[in-house]
């Protein structure tokens, strides 16, 4: 077996031959490092998902229902009927290849079925040959390459786990799709059939498992959630002399507060999250923040549609329960992507609560009018517009910086300029990476959509491989020295991605940043940042 923790000079050796075998061969090797864990049953029982049973990718025998194929097959039919988008997306590819190597699988990995159009191909073969006229005439005949038809087998259940878990849903190859097709759609329909079969990833449905048992992906209590809390609100006081206030479960706030749960338990997030106090009880914002509600993100989108609609469900009714006005939101991925793309839809109209407003500017957040929920890149970004803000950029004097727009606020959301502006607000160095590798054209970290885990190490460092060479560039050209981004995955899988790729290079949040720039009224004398770490002279930053 090969190694599964490769060194980067072995990992960069990208072979982008064709192989010898045909595409329609559906066989697939599951090599330590390339692929995720299956799911606990313990996670599946308590989702209420199906055929939850010992068993792993790499078994021989998947401990499939018997009937797993007429499951799949409904399943199918059933999306096909539903979602109007899925089928369209399975008859108007014309595999023009537009896509192909704008995939950061494809160019980490060089296998041909992680371009966006063949990965499709994968479910598109069982859809002619199943769901076509011509497959439904023709039957096994529809077969053959000539067709573009396969037989549905358990090896191409064990390929599509292969393949649709090594897509991150980033939807860049959409981008540059003449027809619009939305491949990521295509990898959400194919998990959820696996999902009716019991073929899951661990790293998906634990965290889903523990949002519905706690209210947050990591499973803390609420009486955990109020002591991290407590713990930030006091160290933030002995960093700045200033004693916020952090309400948990208030009724009457005008806003819900609501962050990823990594904010206010990981690394780097936590200085974010201080960050967020700091400028909230600077600007004396009315929020609250809700034990039961204490996670954005929604590892829905990594399964299926429904779970989606349930664990963004949460988020509404706390904030009904609680009488709020409005939402703000914090730095998540995937949080905005189901916020602006299928809430309304699934859990909507909130028309319990008002369209946004700021109570410092008076700024209407027209974007928000239907979700009722602002990101908080928007709303700083409107403080610093408006003069809102005391900010002090020489306070992070210690970084060069950089940005990775996140995939979802990025291309779901169009959250481009904001958090740009807020970066040239609060930094004095400040510097683009080329201009195809950021925007709407911007690279995966390579580990969203469930597949931050370590188990897949090698497939994380060869998704992340173009992201990482981007920054290399900044680097060698600038001296960059921070990644700032606006993602709490981003935030837990860029740092080894980098350390791997890119030694030298830190990340950050947007508002770790504010943070540290923000000039509060009644502070005591600043000699750190909110890392602890002394401040640093612009001359001496460039020695």
């Amino acid at each position: 077996m090969s190694n599964p923790n490769p060194k980067p000079e072995e990992l960069v050796q990208i072979g982008y031959q064709p192989p010898s075998k045909d595409w329609m061969d559906p066989s697939v090797e599951f090599r330590k490092g390339t692929f995720c864990y299956s799911a606990l049953p313990k996670n599946l029982n308590y989702l209420g998902l199906p055929n939850a049973r010992e068993w792993q990718p790499f078994d021989e025998d998947w401990k499939l229902p018997p009937d797993w194929k007429q499951i799949i097959l409904d399943g199918m039919k059933e999306r096909l009927e539903k979602y109007r988008s899925f089928r369209l997306f399975m008859d108007i590819c014309v595999r023009c290849g537009a896509c192909a190597d704008k995939c950061h699988f494809y160019l980490g990995s060089g296998d041909p079925k992680n371009m966006p159009v063949l990965r499709a191909e994968l479910m598109r073969s069982i859809y002619r040959r199943y769901f076509t006229p011509a497959g439904r005439l023709l039957g096994p005949l529809a077969a053959t390459p000539l067709a573009g038809g396969r037989e549905l087998t358990e090896d191409v259940v064990k390929e599509w786990f292969y393949y649709f878990y090594q897509c991150t849903e980033c939807r860049r190859c959409s981008v540059f799709c003449p027809y619009g097709i939305d491949t990521a759609e295509i990898t959400m329909i194919g998990r959820e059939l696996l999902n009716l079969i019991g073929c899951n990833i661990n790293w998906v449905l634990e965290p889903a498992a523990n949002c519905f048992r706690t209210g947050n992906h990591l499973g803390i209590q609420p009486h955990g959630f109020k002591d991290s809390l407590d713990f930030a609100v006091d160290e933030l006081e002995e960093l700045t002399g200033i004693r916020v206030d952090a309400s948990i479960n208030r009724k009457g706030a005008e806003v819900l507060f609501i962050v990823p749960s990594a904010d206010y338990f990981g690394t780097p997030h936590y200085y974010t999250f201080l960050g967020y106090l700091a400028l909230l009880h600077e600007i004396g914002l009315d929020y609250t923040f809700s034990a039961f509600a204490s996670e954005g993100g929604n590892f829905g989108l990594f399964n299926s549609h429904e779970m989606i609609k349930r664990l963004n469900a949460k988020v509404y009714a706390e904030a009904r329960r609680l009488g709020v006005k409005w939402i703000l939101g914090g730095e998540c991925g995937h949080m905005w992507r189901v916020l602006h793309q299928y809430m309304d839809t699934m859990n909507g109209p909130a028309d319990f609560l008002e369209a946004p407003v700021s109570p410092v500017t008076g700024t209407r957040f027209e974007n928000a009018r239907s979700t009722k929920m602002v990101h908080i890149c928007e709303f700083t970004a409107d403080l610093i517009h408006e003069g809102k803000l005391r900010l002090d950029p020489a306070r992070n004097n210690r970084w060069t910086v950089t940005f990775h727009d996140s995939c979802n606020p990025a291309r779901a959301m169009g959250l481009l300029e904001e958090p740009r502006y807020i970066l040239r607000s609060v930094c004095q160095r400040f510097h683009e990476m080329p201009e195809n590798t950021i925007r709407e054209q911007t690279f995966c970290c390579g580990s969203g959509s469930g597949l931050g885990t370590d188990e897949n190490f090698e497939m994380r460092m060869r998704g992340g491989l173009p992201r990482a060479n981007a920054v290399r560039y900044v680097k060698e050209k600038y001296g960059v020295n921070l990644l700032a981004c606006i993602c709490a995955i981003d935030k837990a899988t860029l740092p080894p991605l980098l350390e791997y790729w890119v030694p030298g290079v830190e990340v950050a949040g947007i508002h770790e940043l504010v943070g540290n720039a923000l000039v509060m009224r009644g502070e005591k004398p600043r000699s750190t940042d909110l890392r602890g770490e002394p401040l640093v002279e612009l001359e001496a930053a460039h020695a």
